[in-house]
């Protein structure tokens, strides 16, 4: 029977729409990009900011993997990252290189003093710009925007992609300068004692947008950013002052206020990341009442210990297609738990279309993994047999 080309002419603007939207999308953040560098190598010159590019670098993965490893529950999108890094990196290095300039001849005219654009005008661009990024994120990527550990990762990987370009310009100062005294530090200060400064700032955002994406009060969904926001302005305007007011008040506040508010930072991603592991496990239970999970995989799917055991024993017995599998099979597992709190919460009334499909994907995906270990694996055996449909719990 001949297709409808009715139908194929109307299926075929989506995906064509999508690739649309990527190309946009990359070309965007490439010419943002070379814009910011072009600005930057102007100002610093091509050897100034070829050696910085390499030592800017240098921070830049340890920070990422700290940041990656809160996301263990459900890993985001590789793309996504990218485009956050892309964001903080190219977007919002722009624009901050332009209206900062613009906000310092503006303080300078009003009050005399260029020095109080770094307290009080940078912060507020810089978070305004880069809290954008993380809020463009949440409203086209909405189904992987589950919550505050989401908010967290797009946001300081946001907030490391922005730090990256602002130490090459710093970094290119300092070698225009010709001094090594100064080269060293501007790096030991910028990626050694204070690497994590603009993703926490971020964070704080992130944190804000994370409260949001899981609220139906219009009053949260709107406090909660412009508060997280706040507070980043807040954090990045002391880090601003205490840099600017030599180096005996920048250590004090540096351990006074600085390491504590990192130390708490940490304290709210991590109780952020417990939660995800019990609302992972407690939306997870209607699947072991309709059958398409047993309890002892749901146990292994909230822990974090617990995945990471199985893991290593699934490699040692299936070997890299093994591990693969069983990771493919935590991260459905994980997706459609945020996908049934998400029906719960009312705040995302596709996800029920999506339920169904997921729970044929976890069944197929137990299925080969299975197929990969030896029968004595405790993870062998049936699973009750998936149901005929999707689960019925509460909603």
């Amino acid at each position: 029977m001949p297709a409808d080309p009715d139908s194929s002419t109307a299926a075929a603007p989506a995906p064509a729409r999508g690739r649309s939207l990527l190309v946009l999308t990359v070309l965007v953040l490439v010419v943002c990009g070379v814009l910011s560098l072009g600005a930057v190598t102007m100002e610093v010159g091509a050897s100034g900011a070829l050696p910085a590019l390499a030592l800017a670098a240098v921070p830049v993965g340890p920070v990422l993997a700290a940041v990656l490893w809160l996301d263990r529950h459900e890993a985001e999108p590789p793309h996504l990252l990218a485009f956050a890094f892309g964001w903080g990196a190219c977007v919002a290095s722009l624009g901050a290189l332009v209206l900062n300039s613009v906000g310092s001849q503006l303080v300078q005219a009003a009050v005399g003093d260029v020095r109080s654009s770094s307290v009080l005008v940078a912060p507020v661009v810089e978070e305004v710009l880069k809290g954008l990024g993380v809020l463009v994120l949440l409203l086209k990527q909405r189904r992987e925007f589950d919550g505050v550990v989401d908010g967290i990762v797009y946001a300081a990987v946001v907030g490391v992609g922005f730090a990256y370009l602002e130490n090459v310009l710093y970094l290119g100062r300092a070698l225009g300068d010709d001094e090594p005294a100064a080269l060293v530090t501007v790096f030991v200060l910028r990626c050694v004692v204070s690497p994590f400064a603009h993703p926490l700032f971020t964070m704080a955002v992130g944190v804000g947008l994370g409260v949001a994406a899981g609220r139906r009060r219009p009053a949260v969904r709107v406090l909660g950013p412009v508060a997280g926001l706040a507070v980043g302005v807040v954090l990045h305007s002391l880090w601003n002052l205490s840099a600017g007011s030599g180096v005996t008040a920048f250590v004090e506040l540096y351990l006074l206020l600085q390491v504590p508010v990192f130390v708490a930072a940490l304290g709210v991603a991590l109780a952020a990341r417990a939660r995800e592991a019990r609302l992972v496990e407690r939306s997870l239970q209607v699947y072991v009442r309709t059958g398409w999970l047993r309890p002892e995989e749901v146990r292994v799917l909230a822990s974090g210990p617990a995945r990471r055991s199985a893991r290593g024993a699934v490699r040692a017995a299936g070997g890299r297609a093994g591990a693969r599998a069983l990771r493919d099979f935590q991260e459905t597992a994980t997706e459609l738990a945020f996908r049934r709190d998400r029906m719960r919460r009312g705040t995302d009334p596709g996800a029920a279309e999506e339920e169904l499909a997921l729970l044929h994907r976890l069944a197929a995906e137990r299925a080969r993994l299975l197929a990969l270990l030896p029968a004595q694996l405790p993870l062998q055996g049936p699973a009750h047999g998936p149901p005929q449909g999707p689960a019925q719990g509460p909603r």
